[in-house]
């Protein structure tokens, strides 16, 4: 029999994935669950694929609020338009790293440009607007293009846990409607399997069959606590299995636990620089919580043979 996740190091967390998947999938065991019971939840930045040196949306977002500073000079001394005028990524990071820690205050400065900036447009142009920056765009220290930075073997464990009877969905704090276009293609996830954040949205009736048009007001921020609302309201289960990478992917993993079933816990760790990037920034509290309840530590250097496809290890 050929052996699962070929491009995963043998390890503790190679282990664990393959023996619990076992469990869940052998018909008669102690842990079977039926597949119908079989939901995985996974986080999309830093956890399937690449976030630094920024979340690959706000690389998309702050290109549109350069346009709109360009555009319009009085914008130059407000934030986010500053910050993306001036091309100050380190005030990105700060507002991210003080979110991660707890601090929201600058976020709602941020969310406030994030919405701005494609307030009343299609859902339809969107998307398109979204699906060529992903296409088209090279990330700008790897040398490749993000749809090419999704991580290889992520991307693996999706498939192997697929051909195993699970159901896969990405339940991320980024945009919906940003990953929706690429899902099946890069991860093999169908785009009613994206759950993500979410602006306000409008119909409209009109001879084209009518119009959804993204409003300036937030739906709800998927992160934190509202993960595992959202991820309720979408599959009406607790999952099985969760992986992700931060601090606000706790409540997820938290609610991932049952009392009668086998779950896993996975926590994808940042410690090659060679490869990837070497950060536990927004991640201290998640790496304390998998210490004492014995997640499983995902180390990017230790656990992947290798990290993106088409690389040699």
């Amino acid at each position: 029999m050929e052996h699962p996740l070929p491009s995963w190091n043998d390890g503790g967390s190679k282990s664990a994935i393959v023996a619990f998947v076992e469990s869940v999938t052998e018909e008669g065991g102690a842990g079977y669950v039926a597949v119908s019971e079989r939901i995985a939840v996974f986080d999309n930045d830093g956890t399937l694929w690449c976030e630094k040196p920024m979340p690959i949306q706000a690389d998309f977002i702050l290109r549109r609020l350069y346009e709109m500073a360009e555009a319009d000079p009085e914008l130059r001394g407000r934030q986010p338009w500053k910050a993306a005028y001036e091309r100050d990524y380190a005030w990105l990071g700060a507002v991210l790293a003080e979110h991660y820690a707890g601090d929201d205050t600058n976020v709602r400065t941020l969310l406030a440009g994030v919405l701005a900036a494609h307030e009343g447009i299609s859902v339809d142009d969107f998307e398109a607007q979204a699906d060529s920056f992903l296409r088209t765009v090279k990330h700008p220290t790897l040398g490749r293009g993000y749809l090419e930075c999704a991580y290889a073997p992520m991307v693996e464990l999706l498939g192997y846990l697929e051909a195993n009877g699970f159901s896969n969905y990405i339940a991320s704090g980024g945009g919906r409607d940003f990953m929706r276009p690429i899902s099946q293609e890069v991860y093999g996830i169908p785009r009613d399997r994206v759950i993500g954040s979410a602006t306000a949205l409008e119909y409209t009736s009109d001879e084209y069959g009518g119009t959804i048009m993204r409003k300036g007001e937030a739906d709800y921020l998927d992160d934190g606590p509202q993960k595992p609302i959202r991820i309720w309201s979408r599959t009406g289960r607790r999952p099985l299995l969760a992986a992700g990478n931060s601090n606000g992917d706790i409540p997820m993993l938290d609610f991932t636990q049952h009392p009668d079933k086998p779950f896993l816990r996975l926590l994808v760790l940042h410690d090659d620089p060679e490869r990837e990037f070497d950060y536990t920034s927004g991640a201290d509290q998640a790496l304390e919580r998998a210490d004492k309840q014995g997640w499983a530590v995902v180390s990017v250097k230790k656990d992947w043979r290798i990290v993106f496809a088409g690389l040699s290890p």
